[in-house]
Parts: C-alpha cells; structure tokens; sequence
C-alpha cells in the first residue's frame, strides 16, 4: 500500500511508516462508543458554589503556593469561518452582509477612511485590497473599540485578561500561544503594538511564548474506501489532528498551574472583574484539589512503607513495585484507602473496581490519584453546539469525569441518548489544570492521554471526498486520564466570536 516514495516522504514530515499505518489501520477499525453511565449534573458531577464558597476559592486562589503560572491560549488557524457567510455574501448580498453593512461603524475595525460612502464593506474587510481579515488569525483582528478611542485585538484582551488572575508573585505574566508559523510575524507586530504600554499601566511584565502545531502530529487521509489519499501529483495527503495535537504544546509549559481558554473567547474590559472572579474561582478549586491530593499520596506513601528516593521519578514500595515479594497492608493503610476511595467518589466520580489483593488495590488508589489535575468550567445549556460533561466508564471498569462530543455518542444506544438528553451543561472550554505531581516533577502528559477517543470525519480535497482523522481532543480524550472536577460558572464568562456579527453582541460592545 505504501511505496518507497511514500515512506520518505513520511520521513520527511517527521512521522513513521509505524505511525501512518496504524492511521490507516484506525479508519478501518473506527473509534469505540464511549460508556456513558450518566450526565454530570449539579449535585453529581457538576459543583455550582454558594457566594461563600467561591470566595474561599478566591481567597485560596490567591495565597496558594504555585510553582509559576501560564495562560494557554490556542489561537492557531485562520480566522477564514468567522467570515464565511460574508464571503457567501459577496457576489449575493445575504443577510449577513446586510447587517455587516447597516453597522459597519459599530465594529472595532471600522475607520471613515477605508470604509467610505461608496465603499463595499464586505469587499473592503475580506479583499486582499482593503483589510483582508478572512486570512489572518482571530488573535490579531481589531475586535473591541473603547471609549477613549483605544482598539483592542482579540490578543490585546488576553494580555489584559492575564494581568488580572494569572500575574506571578514578581510581578511577571505568562501567555504561551500557539499559532500558525505563517502567522507568527503578525502576532509579534500585534503584541509590540500594546505590550509596553499594558506593561506600564498594569505595572507587571509579559512573558509571551509562541509555539506551532507540529507537522508530525498531522494525519493521513485516506479514500472513502480506505486505500491512502493521494494528490495530483501522486503524493500523500496529510491533514492537521486537530486541536488534540496541541497536548504535545501543553507539555512543552513548565509553570505548575496553567489557565486554558480560546482567542475567541474575550469581552470588553468593564466584564473583567467578573471574569477574572471567576477564574480565580476555578483555580482555587484546582489549588485546594491539589492540595488535597498530594497530602493522600504523602500519606499513602507513609501507610505502605514507601521508600521515597530523591534519584527515583517515583516512590518504591516493598510487595507493590516487585510482584515476586508479598504485600499486605496494614489496618491503617486500608483504612486510608478507604477514605481515599470515597473521597474520589464523592469529588471526582470515579469509582474503582474492587481489587482481589490489597497489592492490586494500593496500585490503583495510587494511579488515581498520581496525574494531571483539571478544573472546568461549565455553563448552562444554551443550544450551542459542541461537548458537554458526563460520567463515563472506561475499559478497566473505573468510571470518571469526562467531555464528550456529539460524535463519541452511539445515536443508536437509547440509554446514551437518552444521558444527552438530560445533560445541563456546556463545555466552554474554561480549563484550570495543575502540571506538576505530588513530588514537584512534571507529568509527561502524553502519558495521559487515551488513544481510543479520536474521530473520524467526511471532509474533501480540491472537490474529491475523503476521510480525515482526528486526534483525541486537547479536552476530551487528551486529558482523559486527568482527575477533572466540573464547575458551573455563568453563562456571562463565555463570549466567544464564531462569526464577525458577535461582535455586535453586547459584551463585544461599549457603546
């Protein structure tokens, strides 16, 4: 199936005759359902917090030690579906280019000069000629105009965002971005554009770090049928994996607690004291759940007779570690697992099959406990497309926290459908994750992530059909063996701009 041209040029992208044919082997085979036992919802699965509680969150927010803090915000990709029914627009005058017209002067991109009486304002944004939005990024297009006369791109909003809920103790704010390498000189010009002014009236310092999507982490494409897709001239087709490929960009970050929110998602500056509320609420619920954590892995470290070693990644343990020794715990270690796995239960959702020695049970509680951490944000259903949170159970029998597309749902399982029927909440990807293990070290979140969860889509090729695969979700099957609570926040935090007439939308608005 593969020729000799075929692998070098496979080489040559940095992948694997291995890897490719186990792409191809994917199509064939598909992605399993995942088991859905029920929706998380409030009370069971999804947290919604009194006014007391999310100002203990804050408060420990603020005072919680953190090995360093980043913002991740991926902002890759051209900004060419925001304006897709513009472009349909601009031979056929829509609705959408009627109502881009009628409030040309209320967008932040608006100036008398190039926008004139006689101007197209459909032509004059998109043509190459005039601003050429449909091919530059969303980080770098003027979204927000401000009273004063300042115009914000969606970048500049992010940096503003930062300084209030992600500043470090000396004063130093980390963003990490990634973007496309073709877009990277308009991200620098946008960001030398503001960052020294927002570094002197915030009074902190910008730490900005740009990364790309690996080609390596691109797919094959293959026919309807299955054989791999080739172009014109004979070669391969490879496609980008989707935003799951950016957890090798997310394990490149060394700061302890990282924030995860899209370009798209910002608002005007008089939201900020709620937004920056709100986040801080979701990362003191992430501090206090790592908290809490690592005290149960000291503990259990103690209770099984651990021998810590600063040369080992990770603690030897007599009869645990060596399966030709026996092992049985003490009272007290079984009393701690007991009140561990309840605990996990009652905060996390996962349940843990029982285990038929207390050697196979301390394994477990352990491995439960020793990952990625995450916190995220929900909101209330409001008809948007996209994932959502639900209880799920694995191969192993364990049940856990999980965000779930549409398309990982069996639409022939009554009992699934009938969870999605039910769910309460949306994913609005607003994501607190803590990086580091109990012992200071970072987790190689590649580790973590579970290779059954891609996809498998239609897409085409110069007018050809094909099918494309994507990787497992950055926030669905990348982190799926993360420990992950869910918490309601409100809808008002969740303003993104998926087409340029949100922009019209209050909270894209000062007037």
């Amino acid at each position: 199936m593969l020729k000799s041209d075929d692998i070098r040029q496979i080489e040559n992208y940095g992948s694997s005759v291995e890897k490719v044919s186990a792409q191809i082997e994917r199509f064939a085979k598909g992605f399993p359902w995942l088991g859905i036992v029920a929706p998380a919802t409030p009370g069971h699965g999804v947290q919604c917090l009194s006014e007391a509680e999310m100002d203990e969150a804050v408060a420990y927010a603020e005072t919680a030690e953190v090995a360093g803090r980043c913002k991740f915000v991926p902002a890759s990709g051209a900004a060419s579906r925001m304006f897709k029914d513009i472009f349909a627009g601009l031979q056929t005058p829509n609705d959408a280019v009627r109502t881009l017209s009628e409030n040309i002067s209320r967008f932040a991109f608006y100036t008398p000069e190039l926008f004139g009486p006689e101007a197209d304002p459909a032509a004059v944004l998109l043509s190459p000629e005039g601003l050429d939005y449909g091919s530059k990024p969303k980080g770098v297009l003027k979204f927000h105009r401000y009273p004063d006369g300042e115009v914000r791109t969606a970048l500049a909003e992010h940096l503003v965002e930062g300084q209030a809920y992600m500043r470090n103790a000396d004063g130093s704010v980390n963003l990490h971005l990634t973007i496309s390498e073709d877009h990277r000189s308009l991200f620098e010009e946008a960001l030398e554009e503001v960052k020294r002014s927002y570094e002197e009236r915030y009074g902190v310092k910008y730490e900005v770090a740009f990364s790309y999507q690996s080609k390596s982490t691109d797919t094959i494409a293959v026919t309807p049928e299955g054989r791999p897709f080739r172009k014109e001239d004979g070669t391969l087709l490879f496609r980008p994996g989707g935003h799951g490929a950016l957890i090798h960009n997310l394990n490149s970050v060394p700061q302890e607690l990282v924030t995860i929110k899209n370009i798209d998602n910002v608002a005007v500056e008089r939201l900020l004291p709620l937004t920056a509320r709100y986040k801080k609420v979701l990362i003191g619920r992430a501090l206090e759940l790592r908290d809490i954590i690592f005290g149960y892995l000291r503990d259990l470290d103690i209770a099984s007779g651990a021998v810590v070693s600063p040369q080992q990644p990770y603690p030897y343990i007599p009869g645990i570690n060596s399966p030709e020794e026996d092992y049985c715990a003490t009272a007290e270690c079984q009393d701690l697992c007991r009140e561990i796995e309840q605990f996990l239960l009652d905060e996390l959702c996962i349940s843990i099959p029982k285990s038929g020695n207390c050697r196979d049970r301390v394994r477990a509680i352990r491995s439960k406990l020793n990952r990625p951490i995450r916190v995220c944000g929900m909101v209330r259903n409001q008809g948007e497309p996209g994932g959502g949170p639900f209880i799920v159970k694995a191969a192993d029998g364990s049940t856990s926290l999980q965000i779930l597309e549409g398309s990982q749902i069996n639409p022939e399982d009554p009992a699934a459908l009938e969870c999605l029927k039910h769910s309460t909440h949306f994913n609005p990807v607003d994501i607190v994750c803590c990086l580091h293990d109990y012992r200071g070290q970072r987790f190689n979140l590649e580790d973590y992530v579970d290779e059954e969860t891609g996809f498998i889509s239609s897409k085409s090729y110069q007018g050809r059909p094909l099918k494309a695969l994507e990787l497992p979700g950055l926030w669905n099957g990348a982190m799926s063996d993360w420990n992950t609570k869910f918490v309601e926040v409100p809808l008002e935090t969740f303003n993104p701009v998926k087409v340029v007439l949100d922009l019209l939308r209050p909270a894209h608005q000062n007037q």
